[in-house]
C-alpha cells in the first residue's frame, strides 16, 4: 500500500503548495482522494497514470477538497476515455458537476457514476474481492466524511516443502490456501497450520479530512496502520479550530494516541505559520510516531 500526498495545505493554492489530494495505491486500484484545484496538474508532475483511476473519493464541498474535480473530468473525456467513473461525495455533487457540464455541453463519453453520500453513521461505500471503503462520519462546517480504506486478507502461503512432505496432491492446493485442512487417503489429518504460513496482515489506511476534534472516530479507525489526520492549526490558535471546526497538531496527536494507530500524517496546515515543522514538533508531545505531509512526498504503508 502506498499513499501520494498531492496536495495538502488549506484554502488556496500558492505557487509551491496545493489544496488537498491524495492518491492511494491498494492492492492494484488507484484511489484518487479528495481532489482541490491544481490536481491534475500534479498527477502529471508526479508521473501517476490517472487514466487508471477508476473511483474518486470526495470528503466534502468546499473548493479546497473538490475545485479540481471537474477540470479532471473533463480531461478524461479529452484523452477519449471510455471506462466508467465512479464519484463518491456528499448530496449534492452530482449536481455541482453536470452543472458544469451542461453550461459547457461537454457531457462525458464515457459512464459517470456517482453515488451520493448522507448517513450520519458510518457505512460500507465500496467493496471487492480485495479492498473494503467505508465512511468516517466527521465533524465540520458542513456535511463530511473522512475514509477508511481495508485491504481484505490474503491466501495462506503454501508451505511446499510441508506439502512435499505429507505427498499432498495440487488438486487439495486451492483448499489449502483458504485455510481447509487436509485428509490423506490413509484417512489422516494434517491441519492447515502444518502446510501453510501465515500471510501478510491485512492493512489499513484511515483519512481525516476536515474536522472538530471527535473522539468519536476513535472506534472507527482503530489499530490502522496510518492516519492522515488535518492540522490546521497549532494549540496558540485553537480559537479559530474550535470556531471553524478544525483541528490542532495536537488534537490530532490526541486521536492518533486514542485509537493505537501505527503512524500519524499530518496535513491541511494554515500557512499563517512560518514552518510546518512547528506541527510535527507539538504533535510528537502527544504521540511519536508523527510524519509530515508534504506535497509530492510518497509514504510506503
Amino acid at each position: 500500500m502506498r499513499l501520494h500526498i498531492l496536495g495538502c495545505y488549506s484554502a488556496t493554492p500558492r505557487t509551491l503548495t496545493n489544496p488537498t489530494s491524495q492518491v492511494l495505491d491498494i492492492r492494484n486500484h488507484l484511489f484518487l482522494i479528495d481532489c482541490g484545484e491544481g490536481t491534475q496538474v500534479q498527477l502529471r508532475k508526479h508521473k501517476i497514470k490517472f487514466s487508471r483511476t477508476k473511483h474518486i473519493f470526495i470528503s466534502h464541498l468546499h473548493g479546497d477538497h473538490f475545485f479540481g474535480l471537474p477540470g479532471l473530468i473533463s480531461t478524461f473525456r479529452l484523452l477519449g476515455r471510455e471506462t466508467e467513473l465512479h464519484i463518491y461525495g456528499p448530496k449534492g455533487i452530482k449536481e455541482a458537476i453536470t452543472l458544469f457540464l451542461k453550461l459547457g455541453d461537454s457531457w462525458t463519453n464515457y459512464p459517470l457514476k456517482f453515488h451520493e453520500l448522507t448517513s450520519r453513521t458510518s457505512e460500507t461505500i465500496y467493496e471487492d474481492d480485495k479492498v473494503l471503503v467505508k465512511t468516517i462520519p466527521l465533524e465540520h462546517r458542513i456535511y463530511t466524511n473522512g475514509f477508511l480504506f481495508e485491504e481484505k486478507p490474503l491466501p495462506r502461503n503454501l508451505n511446499i516443502d510441508a506439502v512435499k512432505k505429507h505427498k499432498v496432491d495440487r488438486s487439495q492446493f486451492n483448499n489449502i490456501k483458504n485455510g481447509k485442512d487436509v485428509i490423506l487417503e490413509n484417512g489422516k489429518t494434517i491441519s492447515n497450520k502444518a502446510l501453510t504460513f501465515d500471510p501478510p496482515k491485512p492493512k489499513k489506511y484511515a483519512y481525516c479530512s476536515d474536522t472538530a476534534y471527535n473522539e468519536r472516530i476513535v472506534p472507527l479507525i482503530e489499530n490502522s496502520d496510518m492516519l492522515y489526520h488535518e492540522s490546521t492549526f497549532l494549540e496558540s490558535e485553537k480559537h479559530l479550530a474550535e470556531k471553524t471546526k478544525h483541528s490542532t497538531a495536537q488534537e490530532a496527536a490526541t486521536i492518533a494516541k486514542k485509537a493505537k494507530v501505527g503512524t500519524l500524517v499530518l496535513g491541511h496546515y494554515s500557512t499563517r505559520y512560518k514552518s510546518i515543522e512547528l506541527f510535527k514538533e507539538e504533535a510528537v508531545t502527544v504521540f511519536e510516531n508523527v510524519v509530515l505531509g508534504e506535497d509530492g512526498k510518497v509514504i510506503e504503508i
